[in-house]
């Protein structure tokens, strides 16, 4: 009796193996992560926001859990980002983007850092004027954004606005609420329209903004174009020093793991931070040396603005 042949699984062109499923949803579970840490948000406030359970997130984020589509657009308005931010090497939102991520992926990662500042340089070339004397001061909390910025702001003898601050005036209700109530994406429309009309009302100002901020890609744009940006830092270490001193533990509240937490949103945000016009790092200054370093900045980055 002839043996039947060995079957063997088909598959249509295109259609990738099984494999390949597994590393796309690995892939996933790595975004959602990395999207979750830069908005400083733990899983259990993620879960609470999207209506998926903290155990699924956690299957997600380690690569074992399938979400659906609709799982997956949960957790995208919860983050309040395009549904599209979370699909890994996705076709991009242009055809031009995928062509530059093409292009990108052929490029020697030492050269990645220049291509980089060429592009923002491109892109911000024609903003210097259009920032005026604004100074805008991005970062985590605990960095010293609103004591430096107010101290500034007397020296240069104009308006320090604290963004968050402004929305809370305006929505008549804390952040916590407002986001509570009305969910993060109303909070950073909130904060977009604030902003805008920040820049529409004075040339100068010094503006401490949150640290999420980032996490808003419209928002964090118009900041780089129409102020001077410069991320305030300090070491982890200093960060959790000094957050705890303000009695703040936000968004580290209930979460063993806290250094990690803050480890891990430092990490996400970086490569934001770091497109700011200037750095200061605070880290071992006292407040009068941190705040001579601001000055010289402010006046470097403002210098010739609006002539």
């Amino acid at each position: 009796m002839k043996a039947k042949p060995k079957r063997t699984e088909q598959r249509a062109p295109g259609v990738p193996q099984r494999e390949d499923h597994h590393a796309f949803i690995a892939a996933i579970g790595r975004v959602v992560r990395l999207s979750r840490a830069k908005r400083g948000m733990t899983r259990r406030q993620l879960a609470q926001a999207s209506g998926a359970s903290e155990r699924y997130l956690a299957q997600i984020e380690g690569g074992q859990g399938n979400p659906s589509v609709i799982i997956l657009a949960s957790i995208a308005r919860a983050l309040d980002v395009p549904i599209i931010e979370l699909i890994p090497r996705s076709n991009g939102r242009t055809a031009a983007i995928a062509q530059i991520l093409d292009v990108l992926g052929r490029v020697p990662a030492a050269e990645l850092p220049d291509i980089a500042d060429l592009l923002e340089r491109r892109a911000g070339q024609d903003a210097a004027p259009d920032r005026g004397q604004r100074i805008a001061l991005v970062g985590l909390r605990g960095a010293g954004k609103s004591t430096l910025g107010r101290r500034l702001a007397d020296t240069l003898g104009c308006p320090f606005i604290e963004l968050d601050r402004l929305v809370e005036q305006d929505y008549g209700a804390r952040i916590p609420d407002l986001i509570e109530m009305g969910g993060l994406a109303t909070f950073r429309r909130h904060e977009r329209v604030c902003l805008e009309r920040i820049i529409d009302e004075h040339a100068a100002a010094v503006i401490a903004t949150a640290g999420g901020i980032v996490s808003n890609p419209e928002t964090y744009a118009l900041l780089l174009r129409r102020t001077h940006t410069v991320w305030v830092k300090a070491r982890p270490e200093e960060h959790m020093r000094r957050v705890m001193a303000q009695g703040d533990f936000r968004p580290m509240a209930q979460n063993r793991e806290a250094m990690a937490d803050l480890v891990a949103i430092l990490d996400a945000r970086h490569a934001d931070y770091a497109r700011a016009q200037a750095e200061l790092d605070t880290s071992g200054d006292t407040v009068e040396q941190s705040l001579a370093k601001l000055a010289r900045i402010a006046a470097n980055c403002t210098a010739g603005a609006g002539q």
